[in-house]
């Protein structure tokens, strides 16, 4: 399910997070990026893994939820342990 972030009286809400929160952007499908900081009116992501960063609309991005925020931490984990690194 693809959907903004906005409050029930339709304002949206879009609080500039803390570099390294772990964010989900709706708007590519839900992928998951740590937060880098802000590029014009756009926040840039990062990969969890690593890679090139990314620009996304704040409005489509949301912070994980708890569960979310496990199972990406752990994902991470496991691909640096697969790569020799901790």
């Amino acid at each position: 399910m693809i959907a903004k972030n906005s409050l029930p009286n339709g304002q949206e809400s879009h609080r500039t997070p803390t570099p390294g929160t772990l964010m989900a952007d709706a708007s590519h499908g839900g992928r998951v990026g740590e937060f880098r900081g802000l590029a014009g009116p756009h926040w840039s992501l990062r990969p969890l893994g690593g890679g090139a960063e990314w620009e996304a609309e704040p409005e489509w991005v949301r912070a994980l939820t708890p569960a979310e925020q496990l199972s990406a931490e752990n994902a991470l984990r496991n691909l640096r342990s697969r790569r020799g690194g901790l």
